[in-house]
């Protein structure tokens, strides 16, 4: 059982609190049923139950439902009813008044959060029930210090006259989780390249696009991505650099070769993805360096379903 991982979700007090400030928006006391959609250990159903919600339906399919199941004893939790399958499975599910799941990884759409609102919006919320989040937005700037690139470019270091130049492009050819200060990027507050409306039918596959025109000469190692999501119209929660610190950060979309560009120049990115509880998460991402007047120098494109090489 991933114990240790848990551990980390229930430390995380800036998500806890972001979420039970949202859910105590939301929850009448003795009158509103809620439903908490990948509960894990259990947490956030009880503390929807502590808020007076009447009744709380948690959906866990991982081992750690049996852990959940003890915490809710434990609690004397007898508002809440513990399903130990995936919300998706379940039959004719009691329909509730909110939904509240935090499936959420570094990148925002890898536990299928899009596909596991879809359905409870359809089948497990009542008629203008609520969902907690209603909107994720995802943003990309580019990255302007060495600091990562060189970390991965240890192939290059080995000696013993070896060439490793096959394991270093597998390794550039991947997305890493990182922590990237403000100061690192050339945007900090980056742009958005993607936004989903969860209170409506969304799709799983995602892509979009953002550039930046330079006004100085700038040397681009790599993009840099993150998310912020609406839990209620005034509760937000974000993985960006300079937001306050939770067991998320943000992923490291490494380029091939840094990008030096001059005044003027434009760097255009482009980024797609594709989750589903079946085949997980595929993400590539393509670059591109456009002269003064919008000519194409250079193009990068890597792609995860090409093996890790592009």
């Amino acid at each position: 059982m991933r114990i240790e991982y848990h551990r980390t979700l229930v430390a995380d007090h800036v998500r806890n609190a972001a979420f039970a400030e949202a859910l105590a928006a939301v929850i009448e006391p003795g009158v509103t049923t809620v439903a908490d959609i990948g509960a894990g250990s259990g947490l956030l159903g009880l503390i929807a139950s502590k808020l007076g919600a009447r009744e709380v339906f948690l959906y866990e399919t991982a081992e750690v439902a049996g852990v959940a199941a003890r915490v809710l004893k434990a609690n004397r939790a007898r508002n809440c009813h513990l399903f130990p399958c995936h919300s998706t499975e379940m039959q004719d599910p009691p329909r509730v008044d909110v939904v509240v799941s935090e499936t959420l990884g570094n990148y925002a759409l890898e536990e299928n959060i899009i596909d596991t609102l879809n359905d409870a919006r359809d089948r497990h919320l009542k008629p203008g029930g609520i969902l907690i989040p209603h909107r994720i937005a995802q943003f990309v700037a580019p990255v302007t210090t060495s600091r990562v690139h060189d970390e991965l470019l240890a192939w290059d270091r080995i000696g013993h006259g070896l060439d490793f130049s096959l394991a270093r492009t597998m390794s550039l050819n991947n997305v890493y989780v990182r922590h990237l200060e403000p100061g690192e990027l050339l945007e900090p507050a980056g742009k958005q390249w993607d936004v989903v409306d969860l209170s409506r039918p969304a799709r799983a596959n995602r892509k979009g696009e953002a550039s930046w025109r330079m006004g100085k000469r700038v040397t681009v190692h790599g993009l840099a991505v993150w998310w912020t999501i609406d839990l209620t119209a005034s509760v937000k929660l974000s993985t960006a650099p300079d937001a306050l610190k939770t067991h998320w950060d943000q992923l490291y979309f490494p380029l091939l070769e840094p990008i030096a560009l001059a005044g003027g120049e434009t760097l255009n990115a482009s980024l797609r993805s594709r989750s589903s509880e079946e085949a997980g998460t595929h993400l590539a991402w393509t670059v591109g360096h456009l002269d003064a007047k919008g000519r194409q120098i250079a193009r990068q494109a890597l792609d995860l379903d090409k093996g890790f090489l592009p």
